[in-house]
């Protein structure tokens, strides 16, 4: 089984990399004039620490809307799309090393990208305003995931490998609205770690069911942005090759690092973008959505 869905794995990366790259060229011209470097090291630095266990899509948020490198609407589907594929070399190398359950994982893979195609057909046509407040609700909540995980307020794991019964049609619901969320931005890492743990699989089962479940979601959906024009393409690309580097670098080479200094970073720099988006959607929403720019 585990066979089969790496060939399903393949072919949807294959299929969603073909029309992102195609979708890319041909509007090559268009490309912002903004600096690459920033944005490589943006996706280098992220997918880096991505691999290690802290999702990547919060830290990018932050990053986006401290140093304005995207604009607010443009961020859900500018990480979804760019994160794909390093995403997708992360799960590779996972579900190699790690044992998971194969109905579990199966099971996730195939409920997020349905969450996830939902979602993103829903946040391609929503405003800026409307974005903004669901980045900043979805950064709160992964923001108290972090602390609650720092305080270790929450359960540490099990020793289970998969989930039967009622648990694994829990998990797999959840999967499904935690596919839907991440089109909006809230990235899958957070409550997919808070999900395993408390279910009681045992942690390490988190990497290769955060990252198979995640590639599957993002290459279901990403299509989907690409369609609507609703990500930044200089970004996007950015972070598809300079996180491609970051994730080699941080399997095979770190492997492991001291993180408990960085987390807290992060949680305090989630937090203030959260914040910040709240503060950003107060204001007169004169944006329209991407539909309608689309019409």
């Amino acid at each position: 089984m585990d066979i089969i869905l790496k060939t399903i794995l393949a072919l949807m990366t294959g299929f969603f990399g073909s029309y992102y790259i195609a979708d890319v060229v041909k509007n090559k011209n268009m490309l912002s004039s903004k600096s690459w470097y920033p944005v490589l090291g943006t996706g280098f630095v992220t997918n880096f620490f991505d691999t290690l266990g802290i999702g990547s899509f919060a830290f990018q948020t932050a990053i986006f809307k401290l140093f304005k490198l995207v604009d607010d609407r443009l961020i859900p589907g500018t990480m979804n799309v760019g994160n794909t594929i390093p995403t997708v070399v992360q799960a590779f190398i996972f579900m190699t090393v790690v044992k998971v359950d194969s109905l579990t994982l199966v099971s996730m893979s195939a409920s997020a990208p349905m969450g996830a195609l939902l979602g993103a057909g829903i946040v391609a046509k929503m405003s800026r305003r409307k974005i903004q407040l669901g980045l900043g609700f979805g950064l709160m909540a992964v923001a108290f995931i972090m602390i609650a995980g720092l305080f270790k307020l929450m359960p540490a794991g099990g020793v289970a490998i998969g989930l039967t019964g009622w648990k694994l049609a829990l998990i797999v619901v959840l999967s499904f609205i935690f596919g839907a969320l991440q089109s909006i931005g809230v990235g899958f890492y957070a409550p997919c770690m808070a999900m395993v743990y408390i279910l009681g699989l045992h942690p390490q089962t988190a990497f290769p069911i955060m990252m198979t479940v995640t590639a599957m979601l993002m290459a279901a959906g990403g299509a989907k942005f690409v369609k609507e024009n609703a990500y930044d393409r200089k970004t996007a690309i950015s972070l598809t090759i300079a996180g491609i580097a970051g994730v080699f670098l941080a399997a095979f080479v770190i492997k492991s690092l001291p993180l408990i200094v960085l987390k807290w970073v992060v949680c305090i720099v989630v937090m203030y973008s959260s914040i910040s988006m709240f503060i950003s959607a107060k204001r007169k929403d004169s944006q329209p959505s991407f539909h309608k720019i689309n019409k």
